[in-house]
């Protein structure tokens, strides 16, 4: 290939561009459905040599951003987990999409994408199942493996959880998680030990999670098995405030609920300061992590002009959420759901804390010591074991709890409580109740949770989709990957013109360079130097070093450097390439610069 390419590009956006980038995932090596020698498995995935290293940067620049420079923890926990954790979380009981089968070939598919698909309804999800029972029937939809009628088939409700078994023999039950979250919520006893019990503080989690989609579809969109970047951050609701001024200018484009409810709602572009300001987004905390994210995610090489985010409706938010907000990219003309950030409050803590019996809170100390009044009773225990028998330490539990929040139920002779839903009237003197004053340094509080949850497979799909490029180069069809150099899987390859002794030696030295200056490189002597060129472009690799017989006759050694988007050449020292290089990867240095 000669130093004068010209390359004209375009962005491609239609819809043939996931089947042209699922072709060259597969081909390229980034991404194939597993177990290919045995028919592969719906909803499972390998990432090739390609797909391995473009997911670990992607993982890699979100904990930059999301752990290292907010200052958060990060653990690692077990994927799978025993049955009382995810019945105190809720999932056991909510956590189920909707099934429809056909009575004619039983493939099962997701109701409410079946809604989607097929009719004007966006947002099937967040509707009850009466309602898209309705809409199946009115039109008239059709399985879409075998055309049946679905129209009378009821839809039903199917937990998405994969069960398992804890040990042998008379085993444990357990699941495989179908989020990242759970596993810090239940370790937040130890982990506030950590964080020395100083509110506020984020616990970080990167890992895979699994999910028994009914109908898993497009690549690796939604599959079965998946990696999430999920932060838990503790706030003290009453006192713990975002740095909501660092944020407050980033420009961002909204789609409020508001919006969504209007026959023609639309999108809103504003600041983060002003949605907050105007009620737009109602938590801080959440607005404050929109902030961070949207420049994150360009910085990666997701498409501002394809990116929003999206309020959830008050039908589709999960169980714990009194507020969530998606990060979606648009992909083919849909929008496709990067990452939630939802304001938990204190569900997940009050709830592990109610089913295991330990302490998930954490001591607020006061600045000064309070005195306050304490209700408390002591009761006769020899009056209550003959009058109860063995509920006796029931009626105790009640009469604390009383005291506790009605101290003038006990103002009278008598006093009522409810026990197994019968009333029982008990004597106020032999129930020890009395009021006193204590001295207190502070109290226990239950820390509230902001969540963003971001979907790595997702990412990685869009990513890729938003890089791919199709030009030509001095009349040549080029395809190529406009990744961004930070998450590129190689960032450099290099190149000896021919298959000659010399330009091998030190293109080798080169190699050697580059890697010992932490820089991810290939290299290739097979095929003309074109073919080469076409390679690396096709699989996003920003840069490529070409070693030619001016470099070794030369009284300076210098070689041929390409770039990757223009084709632009650049002739370089071989001394002082390796920095050079790291500098443009680092953001430091533009290539047009040297």
């Amino acid at each position: 290939m000669s130093e004068h390419e010209h390359a004209e590009t375009t962005a491609t956006t239609d819809e043939s561009t996931s089947e042209q980038l699922v072709e060259l995932a597969k081909r390229r090596g980034y991404f194939f459905q597993s177990s290919g020698a045995y028919g592969g498995v719906g909803g499972f995935y390998t990432f090739g040599p390609q797909g391995a290293s473009l997911k670990g940067n992607v993982e890699d620049a979100w904990r930059d951003r999301f752990a290292v420079a907010e200052g958060n923890m990060e653990i690692d926990a077990p994927t799978i987990m025993p049955e009382p954790v995810f019945e105190a979380s809720g999932h056991l009981d909510g956590f189920d999409d909707m099934l429809i089968e056909c009575p004619e070939c039983e493939t099962s598919s997701r109701a409410d994408h079946l809604v989607e698909d097929n009719t004007e309804y966006e947002d099937a999800e967040s509707l009850p199942i009466p309602e898209v029972e309705e809409i199946i029937a009115e039109y008239e939809l059709a399985c879409p493996e075998c055309g049946a009628g679905l129209a009378d088939v009821a839809v039903e409700n199917f937990n998405l959880m994969f069960a398992t078994n804890i040990g042998p023999g008379d085993s444990d039950p357990g699941y495989l998680r179908p989020e990242t979250a759970q596993g810090i919520f239940v370790e937040f006893p130890r982990l506030k030990e950590y964080a020395r019990n100083q509110l506020p503080f984020g616990v970080t989690q990167i890992g895979r999670a699994y999910r028994n989609e009914i109908s898993p579809r497009r690549s690796i969109i939604r599959t079965r098995e998946f990696t999430q970047a999920e932060l838990e951050y503790f706030v003290d609701p009453e006192e713990d405030e975002p740095d909501l001024e660092s944020v407050a200018d980033v420009e961002v484009t909204l789609y409020p609920a508001s919006e969504q409810n209007k026959d023609d709602g639309d999108e809103i572009e504003t600041t983060i300061g002003d949605a907050v300001e105007e009620g737009v987004i109602s938590s801080p905390w959440v607005a404050y992590f929109l902030g961070v994210a949207k420049p994150w995610y360009e910085s990666v090489g997701v498409d501002m002009d394809r990116f929003r985010f999206r309020q959830h409706l008050s039908g589709e938010r999960a169980h714990y959420a009194s507020d969530c907000w998606d990060a979606e990219g648009e992909i083919d003309g849909n929008w496709i759901e990067l990452a939630g950030f939802a304001y938990r409050g204190d569900y997940d803590l009050s709830k592990h804390a109610e089913h295991s019996g330990d302490r998930f809170t954490v001591f607020k100390q006061y600045d000064e010591p309070k005195t306050v009044e304490r209700a408390t009773v002591d009761p006769d225990m020899s009056y209550l074991g003959p009058e109860f028998g063995g509920a006796a330490q029931d009626v105790v539990e009640e009469l604390e709890s009383l005291a506790g929040r009605d101290r003038t139920a006990f103002e009278g002779d008598t006093v009522a409580i409810d026990l197994d839903g019968e009333t029982h009237e008990l004597p106020v003197e032999k129930t020890g109740f009395s009021v006193d004053e204590e001295t207190i340094a502070g109290e226990h509080i239950v820390p509230h949770v902001v969540e963003p949850s971001f979907g790595v497979d997702r990412l990685v799909y869009t990513v890729l989709h938003h890089a791919y490029r199709e030009d030509e180069v001095d009349g040549e069809e080029r395809t190529y990957l406009d990744l961004e150099p930070e998450v590129a899987p190689t960032f450099v390859g290099v190149f000896p013109l021919q298959n000659d002794a010399e330009l091998e030696a030190q293109a080798n030295e080169v190699v050697a360079d580059l890697r010992a200056e932490g820089l991810s490189v290939t290299y290739d002597d097979s095929g003309n130097i074109g073919r080469r060129y076409r390679r690396q472009d096709e699989v996003g690799t920003p840069f490529c070093v070409t070693v030619d017989y001016e470099t070794v006759e030369d009284e300076e050694t210098t070689v041929t450097v390409r770039e990757r988007d223009t084709t632009d050449q650049k002739r370089l020292p071989v001394e002082g390439l390796a920095e050079t290089l790291a500098e443009i990867r680092e953001g430091d240095l533009e290539f047009d610069e040297l």
